[in-house]
């Protein structure tokens, strides 16, 4: 085992393994649709999230507060919003799908938010918004792109801490997200240990690989002694 608790992979992972690596892994163990659209993308390059899923629904609306209904969230401005965000723990990603691609499922103030509580990031199924300020407090947060219109009258929470659907992959609470610029993927609890197990060897492997080639092996000859390419 290469760590003992989430704190020392989550760290272990952002030094030693990327995204790619540990969905090789996946597939070789079976899980071949673990990864999200190619369009939920970091808002910066350089942005990593790796934690817990902590999973949000969303659902579109006409009207910020919807009066004669039978279902109490829909007087609420923004519906379970702020109490899933206020839910957020340390180590967890905030993962939102549910909704059209009409408005912005984050912002500015809700990062700010996220990073007092000690999460790890956001994955939106759809726009980020307030774009500088995100950029600006470097919170990891990954979307569609970026829009300005507001959820306020457009959408609402509707629940949070249960299992979503996000672009075909069902993810559960406390399966791993981990996310770079070339994607983002969902790691069942049931995969992590194997999985990145193996994405630690692996990674460890491929230094001597890349020795070997700028030594001037073939690559024939490299994965024929490495079986890593």
């Amino acid at each position: 085992m290469f760590w003992k608790n989430d704190k020392e992979l989550f760290e272990i992972a952002k030094k030693e393994i990327f995204v790619a690596l540990v969905g090789d892994i996946l597939d070789k163990m079976g899980y071949t649709k673990q990864f999200l659209s190619p369009q939920i993308k970091p808002l910066d390059h350089s942005m990593v999230t790796i934690g817990r899923a902590m999973p949000v629904l969303e659902a579109d609306v006409y009207s910020e507060a919807i009066g004669h209904s039978q279902n109490p969230i829909m007087q609420k401005p923004y519906g379970l919003l702020f109490e899933a965000l206020d839910s957020l723990k340390e180590n967890e990603v905030y993962i939102c799908s549910g909704s059209s691609y009409n408005y912005a499922l984050w912002g500015g103030l809700m990062s700010t938010r996220a990073i007092k509580l000690g999460a790890a990031g956001a994955v939106l199924d759809g726009y980020s918004r307030d774009t500088n300020e995100i950029l600006a407090l470097n919170f990891p947060t990954f979307s569609a792109g970026t829009y300005a219109q507001d959820q306020g009258p457009r959408g609402k929470v509707i629940d949070y801490g249960v299992a979503i659907e996000f672009n075909g992959i069902v993810v559960r609470p406390g399966d791993i997200i981990f996310g770079d610029r070339d994607g983002v993927l969902i790691v069942p609890r049931d995969a992590e240990q194997e999985a990145f197990s193996q994405a630690f060897e692996k990674a460890r492997g491929e230094k001597l690989v890349r020795k070997a080639l700028e030594s001037g092996m073939s690559t024939v000859e490299a994965f024929s002694s490495f079986g890593i390419m």
